[in-house]
């Protein structure tokens, strides 16, 4: 079974396109070849890592609403495809691509395929942090019981807690936590040394692989970004590694 994991969160800035790279990467380090498909009208960011051999599939028209035959083209590509599939998506498309997933009953059109939906969300900490627990929330109340949500804690601006309460404390996930499979936990890095590496890496659209392998960075700068690399495919391939992998 094939599993397409499509990363959805109407919050802009938060990190999806770093985690729909996070996933990919890992999923190359097992020995898979994902299928990388960028569908942010605004900011393609995921299209930029050209090692992931990411396409760009814009699917909102003029009025940006769900263009039924660009989806279609998405659908085509999906079923096409024996391999896992990594769907990055924008804020700006997140309400009408959510909205014609729910009304057209996709995640049943890819479990005739063969293929299992795992929706990707990002809850990060700060002023974001009201905003992403709201779309956490929506998500999980839009979709149907045939898709399974990994939750990723982004603390880049700040502890993702509120009130005192850590994310499995609050209420919002312990209503919804039947349909969470996984949390992964982004690593708090040191903003000057760790977190400066790993936003250069990004800003660069490199892999781990590439950065770590350019003999032109600093011999600490790669080590870090080899401790960087460890961290969060630790996280992912820790208990639930094979549901991430194979969708079991």
């Amino acid at each position: 079974m094939s599993t397409i994991h499509m990363v959805l969160q109407g919050k802009c800035g938060v990190g999806k396109s770093m985690l729909a790279t996070m996933l990919a990467q890992f999923k190359v380090s097992k020995g898979q070849t994902p299928v990388c498909i960028d569908t942010d009208p605004v900011n393609a960011t995921l299209y930029g890592f050209k090692s992931l051999n990411v396409q760009r599939l814009d699917i909102l028209n003029d009025d940006k609403n769900v263009d039924a035959s660009k989806f279609d083209d998405l659908i085509e590509i999906i079923s096409g495809t024996s391999n896992d599939v990594i769907i990055d998506n924008g804020a700006s498309s997140f309400i009408p691509l959510s909205s014609y997933i729910v009304a057209n009953d996709i995640a049943s059109v890819f479990q005739d395929m063969g293929h299992q939906l795992f929706v990707h969300t990002v809850i990060t900490g700060g002023q974001a942090l009201p905003d992403t627990l709201v779309g956490f929330d929506a998500l999980v109340r839009q979709f149907p019981d045939e898709c399974a949500f990994v939750v990723w804690l982004n603390p880049y601006w700040g502890k993702v807690e509120s009130e005192g309460l850590s994310f499995e404390e609050m209420k919002v996930y312990k209503n919804n936590a039947d349909r969470v499979i996984k949390l992964v936990e982004i690593p708090i890095f040191t903003a000057e040394t760790f977190g400066r590496d790993f936003s250069d890496m990004l800003k660069a659209r490199r892999t781990f692989d590439e950065a770590i392998n350019d003999k032109s960075l600093k011999i600490m700068q790669r080590q870090r970004l080899k401790i960087i690399q460890s961290k969060i495919f630790g996280e992912l391939g820790n208990d639930s590694a094979q549901v991430l992998l194979y969708g079991y």
